[in-house]
């Protein structure tokens, strides 16, 4: 099968041309540059307070990472759903799709919310087990403060999407940047003047969230916005259209909370093999982390382009969009690997690394170098254009799949058999990535992610 059909893309008017493909995909980029920076020195400063205080934030974390994940789902379901209907040129039936969006996020949040405050304590428990008296009673104030903030999370990431569905990125990367920047102050003044330690931390996030949300819905009010949301308290429940959501935000969901619990499956793997590997380990994740930014950018930019074309019938043109955004992410992903190879001695001696901690983080470094540019791109980067299509199910399905078996079952074999460090979770991941590879181009050729219908 072709890649796309020439003859059937109308070239002179196009959805997006390459001006608007740089305005759409700029912002998102900057934005999740932005905020990876911006959470290193969040960790950073958190630090400062005490090792205690570092590990109670690293564990209630990595339990709030999991519920960002749902909120990422259901925001990446109203972004798929709303381009769609704007494609399709309904702005009535996109704007009461946001309408069920937002009522279905705040539910949802509010939920979470009140589970988690009423069981904290023995979720912590069940969770991490037994930790240090002091760790315990951090973890417990910080988990209390920044599960208030999930509600305004939830609909910041719904409202966020909402604008990127209508193209315009810029503002709610505006709205992001101004929060991380609020967020450090806030760190500065409740940690270092105030002495809250973890609780200054957390009520800092806590502000920075309600500030974002506040912004965006205020903002969604204006009569000029393409996707318009007021008078909440009219909004009244449409669960065929709730459902629909549901459908994209559930698999998503399940897809990325997989991936989060496959990612403390390794880390406990990691844990016991000792502090070098430990230290190696994080300060790769780290380094990984920002040469994927520019991918990950260019693949949330994808589900709005793909999702618009679709929704106007244009599939040969959404072909067209996936073939150019991951020949773009290809690129991307090239240099930022590079880009991170050459600054990987520099960062680990700025880091004060032990000798053979920054030997094993630069060896891991080189292998992802190499493979990534390789790999990465087609196993994530044109699953965002197959989910825009409503190609979810297949996504979670593939993606639960290969990283249970590959990321955890190949790293833990490797270590408990053939005594492998922390080389071995790379070379798990390697094989997810080159396996979902595969198929993902596989399932992209057949044509058989256009046959879902959404709207």
């Amino acid at each position: 099968m072709k890649l796309y059909d020439k003859k059937k893309i109308d070239w002179e008017n196009m959805m997006f041309d390459n001006k608007a493909l740089f305005t759409l995909l700029f912002p998102i980029i900057i934005e999740q540059l932005l905020n990876s920076f911006m959470g290193m020195v969040d960790t950073m400063m958190v630090s400062t307070v005490g090792s205690e205080a570092i590990s109670a934030v690293s564990l209630v974390d990595s339990l709030n990472n999991l519920v960002i994940q749902v909120f990422s789902a259901m925001a990446a379901g109203a972004a798929i759903i709303c381009s769609q209907y704007l494609g399709s040129g309904d702005k009535r039936a996109c704007n009461k799709a946001a309408r069920q969006v937002v009522l279905t996020v705040f539910t949802i949040s509010m939920i979470l919310m009140f589970v988690c405050l009423l069981g904290r304590e023995s979720l912590l428990y069940l969770i991490f087990g037994q930790v240090e008296e002091q760790v315990m009673r951090d973890s417990l104030i910080y988990f209390l403060i920044t599960v208030l903030s999930y509600p305004f999370l939830a609909l910041f990431n719904a409202g966020a999407a909402f604008y990127r569905a209508g193209g315009n990125s810029r503002f709610p990367m505006k709205v992001s940047a101004i929060s991380n920047v609020i967020n450090i102050l806030g760190n500065a003044l409740f940690i270092y003047v105030c002495k809250w330690g973890v609780g200054g931390a957390a009520f800092s996030t806590l502000l920075s969230r309600i500030f974002c949300m506040a912004v965006i819905f205020y903002c969604l009010r204006k009569p000029k916005e393409v996707i318009v949301i007021r008078e909440y308290m009219k909004i009244r429940p449409d669960f065929p259209l709730i459902w629909k959501i549901m459908a994209i935000g559930i698999p998503a969901g399940i897809e990325n909370g997989m991936f989060q619990f496959g990612k403390l499956a390794i880390q406990s793997t990691v844990s016991s093999m000792g502090t070098t590997a430990i230290a190696a380990q994080a300060m790769t994740n780290i380094l990984e982390n920002v040469n994927g930014i520019f991918g990950i950018g260019v693949g949330i930019g994808l589900m709005t382009v793909v999702g618009q074309c679709i929704g106007a019938g244009r599939k040969e043109e959404a072909k067209y969009y996936i073939v150019k955004l991951v020949g773009i992410a290809e690129v991307g992903i090239l240099i930022s690997c590079l880009f991170v190879f050459v600054i990987t001695k520099p960062v680990t001696w700025l880091a004060g690394m032990e000798t053979e901690s920054a030997a094993m983080c630069l060896e891991m470094i080189t292998a992802i170098t190499i493979v990534k540019p390789i790999a990465w791109v087609g196993s994530f980067v044109i699953a965002y254009g197959l989910r825009a299509a409503g190609d979810v199910r297949f996504s979670m399905l593939v993606s639960t799949v290969t990283m249970w078996c590959c990321r955890v079952a190949l790293c833990i074999f490797l270590v408990k058999a053939y005594g492998f460090g922390p080389i071995a979770v790379w070379i798990g991941m390697f094989a997810d990535w080159t396996i979902r590879s595969i198929i993902f181009v596989g399932r992209f050729l057949s044509g058989k992610w256009l046959k879902n219908q959404l709207i």
